[in-house]
């Protein structure tokens, strides 16, 4: 459900794809997670048939002109377009992870496609094949003037401009 900005498409590892900003061109960040490794099925207790908390994040590599950071976190295999499952901005540049269902103090949370703000975890359509769900971190220059429950559309349009460095994690999941 999220718009595409003209031109702005994000290209991952192989054949990964999620609208957003422009890709930056050099320091680019490694975004892991300690619960899944990349392209590997992320554990049930992250997703809706589980506890439905986000998995903990870890990063590295960002740029020290990092003013804030800005994580989406994508479904580009939903039936209708791509699904936002959650959008987590304002987060401080001092942080290197987010621990398992965590929101730093300071970040802010927007709306997902669920129509929510805050974490909606994988949960495809059962019987569907395994889905990609792209955690996309974007380190930016300054901190977005948004409210919480933003728009993923907002916030992209918000950190357009200023996305210095980015990293990109994928995990599947399926029903």
């Amino acid at each position: 459900m999220a718009a595409s900005l003209t031109g702005a498409a994000l290209v991952a590892c192989g054949a990964d794809t999620v609208e957003g900003p422009p890709a930056p061109r050099a320091d680019r960040i490694r975004l892991t997670s300690p619960a899944f490794a990349p392209g590997a099925a992320i554990p049930a207790r992250f997703t809706c048939d589980g506890e439905d908390i986000a998995p903990p994040l870890r990063w590295n590599g960002a740029p020290p002109e990092t003013g804030s950071f800005a994580l989406l976190v994508e479904d580009p295999d939903a039936p209708d377009g791509t699904f936002a499952h959650w959008t987590l901005f304002a987060i401080a540049p001092s942080n290197s992870g987010l621990r398992q269902g965590e929101v730093p103090a300071g970040a802010r949370e927007g709306e997902n496609s669920f129509g929510d703000s805050g974490y909606g975890g994988p949960c495809p359509p059962e019987g569907d094949q395994p889905h990609r769900y792209v955690f996309t971190l974007y380190a930016v220059t300054s901190t977005p003037e948004l409210d919480a429950g933003a728009s993923p559309e907002e916030v992209r349009a918000a950190i357009a401009e200023h996305v210095i460095a980015r990293g990109q994690l994928t995990g599947r999941f399926a029903r």
